[in-house]
């Protein structure tokens, strides 16, 4: 039981570590230097592209099977992802989309399964 609770905790550690560094070392650097115009543009659209991503793969892909794509049978995941789409869209708050759209698959996905 000691062997896995150290190896919860060395995973724990590690995975700190690989979160802290991407956020840690841009800081440190560009904390002296004057970042680019450019580059702040290009940067606003970095956690959209992640979170469109990690979305999309979750709605139409079955990693369960082989990644086959699943079309319509996440019906409840689908409409959630439009009304976060629309909140998003209109308010520019990722936070209240993500907290929008877990509330929408809860309650679709209750709904749907009536």
């Amino acid at each position: 039981m000691a062997a896995r609770t150290t190896e919860h905790l060395v995973l724990i550690l590690l995975s700190m570590l690989v979160a802290f560094g991407p956020r840690f070392i841009p800081l440190r650097i560009f904390s002296t230097r004057k970042i680019p115009l450019w580059f702040n543009e290009w940067m606003k659209y970095v956690p959209v592209s992640l979170f469109t991503a990690l979305v999309v793969k979750d709605i139409f892909i079955d990693a369960n099977h082989g990644y086959v794509f699943t079309g319509t049978e996440n019906l409840a995941k689908i409409l959630a992802a439009i009304i976060v789409i629309a909140v998003a869209y209109r308010t520019r708050s990722m936070g209240l989309a993500v907290v929008l759209g877990l509330a929408a698959v809860a309650l679709l996905t209750f709904a749907l399964a009536l």
